[in-house]
């Protein structure tokens, strides 16, 4: 029998579980207290379970407990990034961020990522799976141990296109959310998208109160194909109108991820086009200066560029800002230290 994933299991799954194996319902509370809120890493620690159900629970199911095999922490600000190991010799990363607000974790979705944006390092080897509800729950759990303080507020924004993993995306927002658990609130998550029309408008049915934040990069369909494979398939006006849909169905407000990349998107006549594409949205836009790979040629914007592109959304009435830098002395661009180690390693191996 293939062992069940026990921590990607809702509190309501966990109870009819433990009903297949004879044990009472509380049996499924006390379980589920231990995963979420003790973030307890093994079976043994839950210590108010009889040895003979923890033994039959070893059994049964397969239990996720990432390790941390990496860790790099910021000189400049605090940032920390972990490269944690999965069960299957894989591994990911995920970064913490400390502000004044509360603690920030952002988590990747997949071990590596299809959708080949230009300037990504993420991207670079493609996609090698997707990650478990638990999977992605753990970077989070495991973060909150090791540092020992709370995370207020979760960005689904690392390696892999979350879209991409539509279904174990929505369960690990309902366990993260869950008051069972963390209870971190659904206000205080955010979901990136490279641009994924049908999933978009899928997770507005859901009717949940996250951020959605869109990769949009560019300003025309020409311009966004060369840097996003993806605008291939879905066109910019599809992309607002799954915006719009979203704001219509959520009542939440599209964050527009915009990376200004030197010499390529970051001119005047870009400032025009952005401003006229997204003001007719409840919007914000978040400028990125790019953080170079260097497997590509881009270069980020000079500081001047970047604030002149924010002064011009400004005076349009957009609300803009530009993203902090966090752990620039570190590898803080997505998909880096998951790169490095992995050519360490082959370098090792060969």
């Amino acid at each position: 029998m293939e062992k069940i994933d026990i921590k990607s299991l809702t509190l309501e799954e966990l109870k009819a579980e433990m009903q297949t194996i004879s044990q009472k319902p509380f049996r499924a509370v006390q379980l589920y207290e231990w995963m979420h809120k003790k973030l307890a890493r093994s079976f043994d620690e839950m210590s108010n379970l009889s040895k003979e159900l923890r033994e039959q629970c070893k059994e049964r199911y397969t239990f996720t407990a990432l390790q941390a095999i990496q860790v790099q922490e910021s000189k400049i600000d605090g940032t920390k990034k972990y490269l944690f190991e999965l069960s299957d010799g894989n591994v990911v990363e995920s970064v913490w961020m400390k502000y004044k607000h509360g603690n920030s974790v952002c988590i990747s979705s997949q071990v590596g990522c299809r959708m080949g944006c230009r300037f990504c390092a993420s991207t670079l080897d493609g996609l090698e799976r997707s990650l478990l509800p638990s999977e992605m729950l753990d970077q989070i759990y495991e973060i909150t141990r090791l540092t020992g303080e709370r995370v207020s507020n979760v960005v689904v924004m690392g390696t892999g296109e979350p879209m991409d993993n539509y279904d174990n995306l929505l369960k690990f927002i309902r366990l993260l959310t869950d008051e069972n658990g963390l209870n971190i609130s659904q206000r205080n998550l955010t979901v990136s998208t490279c641009g994924l029309v049908p999933q978009m408008r899928k997770l507005a049915e859901e009717q949940l109160q996250i951020t959605l934040a869109l990769s949009l990069h560019a300003t025309t369909n020409e311009k966004r194909r060369k840097l996003m494979p993806i605008a291939n398939k879905y066109s910019l006006d599809e992309l607002m109108e799954a915006c719009a849909y979203y704001f219509d169905k959520t009542g939440r407000r599209i964050t527009f991820e915009y990376s200004l990349v030197g010499g390529v998107n970051d001119t005047d006549e870009d400032a025009r086009e952005l401003i006229a594409l997204v003001r007719p949205l409840n919007c914000h836009v978040n400028l990125i200066p790019v953080n170079p790979i260097a497997e590509r040629d881009y270069v980020e914007s000079a500081k001047e560029q970047v604030q002149a592109f924010k002064n011009k959304l400004e005076k349009n009435k957009i609300n803009v800002t530009i993203r902090r830098e966090m752990g620039r002395d570190i590898d803080g661009a997505c998909g880096q230290l998951r790169r490095r180690h992995k050519l360490e390693s082959g370098l090792k191996e060969g």
